[in-house]
């Protein structure tokens, strides 16, 4: 593995950030503190690209909503129906979720 430097920081941390990176070092899970630090910085990227791809997801289902409104593509639901259709579409995106896993 190559190591390239681009830049030395400083890091200002709290006393229980500072414990945790101390306790990953020492237990060996990690080589230095600089290593702890990367592998957060990766969860983060990990989670913003995470966090892009449900906020366009929603983005298009809310496109094609409009779409099908414009277009008279819908169902009336009554107020009394409204908690068990809310509870169906949960249930479905559910089942549709865990079938792309």
């Amino acid at each position: 593995m190559e190591v390239i430097v681009v830049a030395t920081r400083n890091v200002v941390l709290s006393q229980h950030q500072h414990e945790l990176v101390e306790s990953l070092v020492t237990s060996g899970r990690h080589q230095n503190a600089s290593e702890v630090l990367r592998e957060g910085l990766r969860l983060l990227e990990r989670r913003d690209a995470e966090d892009e791809a449900k906020i366009s997801a929603l983005r298009e289902a809310a496109d094609r909503g409009r779409e099908d409104l414009a277009a008279c593509r819908c169902d009336e639901i009554a107020e009394d129906d409204l908690d068990d259709f809310i509870g169906q579409l949960g249930a479905r995106a559910a089942a549709r979720a865990q079938s792309a896993d």
